[in-house]
């Protein structure tokens, strides 16, 4: 499998991954008639939150104009990362970049469709809480990582091996 095909299947199965568990929550868990919480374990627990920004609760949009310059640039985003990944990229930049390419298009059909983000996982320990998150939200910071991680360490690899 070449390793465009390759970014484009993680894409793909990211976002099913993403609107699957969305759909689910929001459909037939009924998370929005919950009260409280569920609790999973000590440090993790399903809640929803309706993100009308991006990653940790930046540029939060309370208007139509804003929210649709955030569906624009998730899938302007989207069409550049997918151009990159035709140019014949390495194998992990192709998995990086389908991760965000899934991410970013399955936080856009949640704007589309309910005008925010449905996030649902909340990570805490004693009095820290960390954000609110969903499956496309830790893709893309997935993604991001295997990016740097390629870039910093893999790229010196490829350059210092001996050309044959």
């Amino acid at each position: 499998m070449t390793p465009a095909r390759l970014g484009f299947l993680i894409a793909l199965i990211t976002l099913a991954l993403d609107q699957a568990t969305k759909l689910w929550l929001y459909f037939v868990a009924e998370i929005t008639t919950w009260t409280e919480p569920v609790v999973l374990a000590p440090f993790v627990s399903l809640t929803l939150v309706w993100n009308r920004g991006i990653s940790y609760g930046l540029l939060q949009q309370s208007s139509e104009a804003g929210r649709w310059a955030l569906i624009v640039v998730s899938f302007v985003a989207a069409i550049g990362l997918s151009v990159w990944l035709t140019r014949g990229v390495h194998r992990a930049v192709a998995i990086g970049l389908g991760l965000l390419i899934g991410g970013a298009v399955g936080n856009a059909i949640d704007r589309l469709i309910y005008g925010a983000v449905l996030d649902f996982v909340h990570l805490h320990a004693g009095s820290f809480s960390w954000y609110v998150f969903n499956v496309a939200d830790a893709a893309i910071v997935a993604g991001v990582i295997l990016l740097l991680y390629d870039s910093f360490f893999l790229e010196r690899r490829r350059s210092a091996a001996p050309r044959g």
